[in-house]
């Protein structure tokens, strides 16, 4: 039995953009697979029981909008299109209703307790029920304008894959939704497991929603090796851990050498150098997310002192530590 089950209500609107939901649940989907720590409850949610999406095909099987959403629930918002993107068979009337329902709903329901995820437009929905006001936030480049005018009270920041402002996360378009979630997973998981349901899915897993970068936890990632794949797995789920070359060869069934040329051969760089990486990308996290000083940090971070892990983070940053911690968001919420 997993030790925590998360509800997570995906609110279906009119015209609803596919990818925006299907490519965010199959990743929540994959999740669920990697681990059982974390269960995702997914209830799709809406004013009707079927909606037409934008590549023409009608979903069906949507619940009524609860009467009320269970404390620390997830409740996401996808996007939607033009009425006239689907054509003259649309009852624009009734999608306007439907959005007000759905605007309505969230006003009456959502609580401090409950986190808000909005991908692409659905931070528009988002918006219009008074749920971004005070809150940083970003959406589809092109609906930036629109929503800063919707929300005159929120800090809509642009050139953004995904931000996240306590508990309301917002995504860019349409694909950056993945993005997010694979944040979210590894938030509410692990960053192993987010990893994981990444590479299922052949997508890059970035750091955070103002870098394009790929993340450390899968460069050297491009490759099929197994024996290779393995070690990774391992160093990436304890990256603190003090993997010795014999213990990982012994894991991966082969000969330290052998280990050694076929690591470097598939990944670019030594065993010591990836698991180093790895170390400095977990002490970057607990930069940005807490308030320990450097010595807990590197300690934390599998360092022997302040002193090494500076030492290693000169190799892959320009600047030192403490700037990680200076690109706080400004606020902070529980």
């Amino acid at each position: 039995m997993p030790s925590r089950v998360i509800p997570l209500y995906v609110v279906a609107p009119p015209r609803l953009l596919m990818l925006d939901i299907a490519g965010p649940i199959d990743a929540i989907r994959r999740a669920n697979v990697e681990q059982t720590a974390v269960r995702f409850d997914v209830i799709h949610v809406g004013p009707r029981a079927k909606v037409m999406t934008s590549i023409g095909l009608v979903v069906s099987g949507i619940a009524a909008l609860p009467r009320r959403v269970p404390d620390d629930a997830i409740v996401m918002l996808g996007g939607n299109v033009t009425t006239l993107t689907l054509g003259d068979d649309v009852d624009a009337t009734r999608d306007r209703s439907d959005e007000a329902a759905i605007v309505a709903w969230l006003g009456a329901m959502i609580r401090p307790c409950h986190t808000v995820i909005t991908i692409c437009t659905g931070a528009l929905l988002a918006a219009r029920a008074g749920l971004l006001d005070g809150y940083s936030c970003t959406t589809h480049h092109q609906c930036c304008a629109e929503l800063a005018a919707i929300a005159p009270r929120a800090r809509v920041l642009e050139d953004r894959l995904y931000v996240q402002d306590g508990r309301r996360l917002s995504s860019a378009g349409i694909t950056a939704g993945v993005d997010l979630i694979l944040h979210v997973i590894a938030q509410l998981t692990s960053q192993a497991h987010a990893v994981a349901v990444a590479r299922y899915l052949v997508v890059y897993m970035r750091r955070n929603g103002a870098d394009p970068q790929l993340s450390p936890w899968l460069a050297g990632r491009n490759h099929v090796h197994p024996i290779v794949h393995k070690v990774q797995d391992a160093i990436a789920g304890d990256p603190t851990r003090s993997w010795s070359n014999t213990a990982l060869a012994k894991l991966a069934g082969t000969s330290p050498r052998h280990l050694s040329r076929l690591f470097r051969e598939h990944t670019g760089v030594h065993v010591p150098d990836y698991r180093n990486r790895l170390r400095v990308a977990l002490a970057h996290e607990l930069l940005e997310q807490t308030e320990l000083d450097i010595e807990r940090v590197a300690e934390r971070a599998g360092f022997a002192s302040a002193r090494q892990l500076r030492r290693a983070w000169r190799r892959w940053y320009s600047t030192p530590p403490r700037a990680a911690r200076e690109r706080r968001a400004p606020t902070a919420r529980s």
